[in-house]
């Protein structure tokens, strides 16, 4: 059969990529509906083809299957498969499918299914505005081996959120654009092209609600945002099927989508509170001396330094789950561990899922996979090879029953807090899967010779003996399944697909610089369709020591956390690539303390980095660092809140005001936790900001001084190099621990106050949650509300878990005088408690009281 294929261009610069006339697709004949059948909360009914097939990208399948499902009054499941053939669907393994309420009923619903029998097409629309929210109308539905379209139209100026990752605009172009989803190591993170990772999940926002839409799919995609006629959104996917979760969302509230994403894709895990410190990494250190020193230096310098990062450097010829015994010996980096542990530090190692490939040579960790066969197979059944950090590489099989023993053997071994090193965290990079062998990849050895994989030490090796942290010279420590029917690729081109995505990947094959599409798992799986993968913490990648960079992070941050439930995330700060400047790294110093992941981290071709090398960077990072560890139990708690139901800890501002316009476009200011908005200078040199303020009132974080928002733009001046915007949204109670600290053990040990803010209405609400920050399971916890309304603060809580620390003080804001008196539990402070500024309109009542029950506090 001749199959009609569109053109195929190769831009300059830009991988491959089939370009489509959509009046080509939209001429095809789409399928009839047949055999419907309705009962209860789901609707089945047979797709037969339309009319004569149009075989664009392969031959048309002739019969498909519909089934939607009412699975929630807020979640529609809309399905179409092959009646006859079994194709990919991403496991439940891997994505937990959620189940539906037996008792949801479509009347009920809030958002409704509607369908057209021929040519088929269906909408989703509210049931309460019966405004459409989802319309395939007038778009051929074309489903073949490895082609799936589906078109939507979308209003005009549509503001469309998601579909990462990218380093694009928070909200997304709508005039000839393409989103690509297909997993690649992306060095320098470029804009308009496929990264590290993929989430087919949007949000549109409207003044009447906001809505999500999720295609449960990881086979690659090109998902195309057009307005040259009307304004459309079309799916272009390479394999699996059309599953598609459709999320009410809310008329007023737009976080309630995320919250309803999350029931789908499940919630967050906890993080650590150490965790929400600062981390300090380098690709680089040459020896386990650099180390010792980086941490002295922050000492030094006053700077709190949470946790160190080592990268691949201490490896043995870059070989996972070894040591480099001349570089970083065994003994010296337990010395390293040991002293950051009783400095209550922390520790995390790189460890990269990529094994090198030593057969014979005496490597453990290589030798006990293969004894288990656990490594990702070719397709003629050998081991899948390719090239990494330690030159030629074989995969593990994540789908293999025996692989999680596997690798928590080689945790367990390495990792020993008796014999080897003594983690606080792992970081797992390189997991695209990533290779640097060039496609087709015929010779991984030669490639692997050619790029100097591993390349040699290019320093000698330190004194094993020398001092570190102040020793003398010689002290040193010498203690050492899936049940499913079989997917058929057969008569398929894997290697080179008819319809080709835009993948940015060297020469843009789908096996370029990453394991081969047609590599086989040990449940029959193939590496073309299991492009997936599951709960993580995020940093974005590759970037580059360049303000657009420093700008485009912040889109970043709130995609990842605001949209696709990975709130744990940042950006490498000041920059992994290039060299950075005093003054971008300053700035950049103060915009990664309102990540949630706050880490410095840069690449062995730059120069030095760490906080402490410049005096505006170093001062920058203390004044900041204390406003962000004073923050860490506001932002720990939303943290835990975005564990229980999804409510996204960083948030654009939209999210907060979804009904003014102006807001709809912003990404180069968020919200870090509900209510602290955070305002950052963008441009290279500048002291001025220009921050929208919607209608509302604010706070300034250092002055408390409250502020008016007007609905515009307002000019910042004077915005100094070791300073940064911050002001509390009106309508909050803040618990803040009283100043910084240079760990977060000592922070614990640190008196809380709270901050009232009250809104427009004079009201405030606010709420702490604690716990022991490291149990995964927690036996004892503190939850605490605080409410605020007629001058009078209520405590009220579950005080589980002892802070066994005090509440210092109350600082109302926003008091137009000085109060006649002031109580605690019904009982008159003392005067000498009470202060007041009539200038900045605070008043502070101190109280020195344990917190561990509730309490109130009014004045009159």
């Amino acid at each position: 059969m001749m199959w009609r294929r569109l053109t195929v261009l190769s831009l300059l610069g830009v991988a491959y990529a089939t370009i489509t006339d959509p009046s080509v697709l939209d001429a095809c004949p789409g399928y009839k509906a047949t055999h419907v059948n309705v009962g209860g909360a789901k609707l089945t009914a047979n797709l037969e083809l339309a009319g004569t097939a149009c075989n664009v990208f392969g031959p048309d399948i002739n019969k498909l299957k519909l089934e939607v499902t009412y699975e929630t009054k807020t979640r529609i499941h809309v399905k179409i498969s092959d009646a006859s053939s079994a194709r990919y669907e991403v496991p439940e393994s891997v994505l937990p499918r959620p189940k539906a309420d037996p008792f949801t009923l479509p009347q009920s619903s809030a958002i409704q299914f509607n369908y057209t029998t021929s040519p088929f097409s269906f909408s989703i629309f509210r049931k309460k505005t019966e405004e459409v929210l989802f319309s395939t109308a007038s778009h051929a539905l074309i489903f073949e081996p490895q082609y799936l379209r589906l078109k939507t139209n979308l209003p005009s100026n549509a503001n469309i959120y998601g579909l990462g990752e990218h380093t694009d605009t928070f909200r997304l172009p709508t005039h000839n654009y393409t989103r690509t989803l297909w997993s690649r190591d992306a060095y320098l993170v470029p804009n308009g092209t496929n990264l590290y990772g993929n989430h087919p999940i949007y949000f549109e926002h409207r003044t009447s609600g906001t809505h999500g839409v999720f295609l449960a799919n990881s086979n690659g995609m090109d998902i195309k945002l057009d307005d040259t006629n009307l304004t459309t959104l079309e799916y272009n996917v390479i394999g699996g099927i059309l599953d598609f979760y459709f999320l009410a969302g809310s008329e007023t509230d737009p976080t309630e989508v995320a919250r309803q994403y999350a029931e789908i894709v499940g919630t967050p895990a906890e993080v650590p509170y150490w965790s929400l410190g600062l981390h300090q990494c380098r690709f680089g250190y040459q020896n386990y001396i650099e180390v010792a020193e980086v941490i002295t230096n922050y000492s030094a310098a006053a700077i709190p330094l949470e946790t160190m990062w080592t990268d691949i450097d201490y490896m043995f010829k870059r070989r996972i789950f070894t040591i480099d015994p001349d570089y970083f010996p065994m003994s010296r980096m337990r010395e390293i561990v040991d002293y950051l542990h009783s400095h209550d530090q922390r520790f995390v190692l790189m460890t990269d899922p990529a094994v090198a490939y030593l057969p014979g040579e005496g490597y453990p960790t290589f030798d006990r996979g293969t004894q288990a066969d656990i490594w990702l197979k070719a397709a003629n059944g050998s081991v899948s090879l390719g090239a990494v950090w330690p030159g030629v590489t074989v995969f593990p099989d994540w789908f293999h029953p025996k692989v999680q023993d596997y690798w928590n053997r080689e945790f367990a071994i390495f990792y020993s807090p008796k014999r080897g090193l003594d983690i606080d965290g792992a970081w797992i990079d390189m997991n695209e899967p990533s290779s640097f062998c060039n496609y087709p990849c015929t010779d991984p050895f030669q490639q692997a010779k050619e790029q100097d994989l591993p390349p040699p030490r290019t320093s000698l090796p330190p004194d094993p003996h020398a001092p570190i942290f102040n020793q003398t010279q010689g002290q040193t420590q010498t203690t050492l399944s899936l049940n499913r029917k079989r997917v058929n690729h057969s008569g398929e081109d894997l290697q080179n697909p008819p319809y080709a995505i835009a993948n940015a990947a060297g020469s843009g094959a789908l096996s370029d610089r990453t394991a081969y599409v047609d590599a086989k798992h040990a449940n029959g799986l193939m590496e073309y369709d299991t492009r997936a993968g599951t709960r993580v913490g995020k940093w974005l990648g590759d970037n580059n020591s360049e303000w657009e960079h420093y700008r485009k992070s912040i889109a970043g941050i709130l995609g990842m956390a605001g949209i696709y439930q990975v709130p744990m995330v940042g950006a490498d700060i000041c920059g992994y690539a290039g060299n950075t400047t005093e003054t971008l790294c300053a700035r950049w110093a103060m915009l990664g303390a309102f990540y949630t992941f706050m880490r410095d981290h840069n690449s062995d071709t730059s120069i030095s980095q760490e906080f402490y090398r410049w005096p505006t960077v170093a001062q920058a990072a203390r004044n900041v660092l204390d406003i962000r560890y004073r923050l860490i139990d506001y932002v720990y708690t939303a943290l835990h809140q975005q564990h229980i139901d999804g409510t996204p800890v960083l948030q654009p501002l939209w999210y907060q005001y979804p009904q003014d316009a102006s807001t709809f476009p912003i990404d180069l200011q968020f919200f870090f936790g509900p209510s602290i908005l955070v305002s950052p200078v963008t441009e290279e040199n500048s002291t001025t900001v220009s921050p929208y303020f919607p209608k509302d009132i604010f706070y300034d974080f250092q002055t408390l001084a409250p502020f008016e928002g007007q609905g515009s733009s307002v000019t910042l001046e004077n915005v100094n190099f070791t300073s940064i915007p911050v002001h509390i949204k009106g309508g909050v109670v803040l618990p803040l621990r009283e100043k910084g600290a240079m760990t977060t053990t000592e922070l614990r040990k640190t008196d809380f106050e709270l901050v009232v803010a009250p809104g427009t209405d004079g009201q405030a609400t606010g709420s702490l949650y604690f716990d022991d920050g490291v149990s995964i399971t927690q036996k004892f916890s503190t939850t605490v509300l605080f409410s605020f309304k007629k001058s009078i603060l209520s405590v009220t809580g579950q005080f589980g878990f002892t802070t066994q620390v005090n509440v210092a003080r109350v600082k109302f804001l926003n008091v137009s005088k000085a109060p006649k008196n002031v109580k605690l539990n019904g009982r008159d402070l003392k005067k000498s408690s009470v202060e007041y500024d009539p200038i900045g309109k605070v008043l502070i009542a101190s109280l020195g009281i344990p917190f561990r029950q509730g309490f109130d506090v009014d004045y009159s």
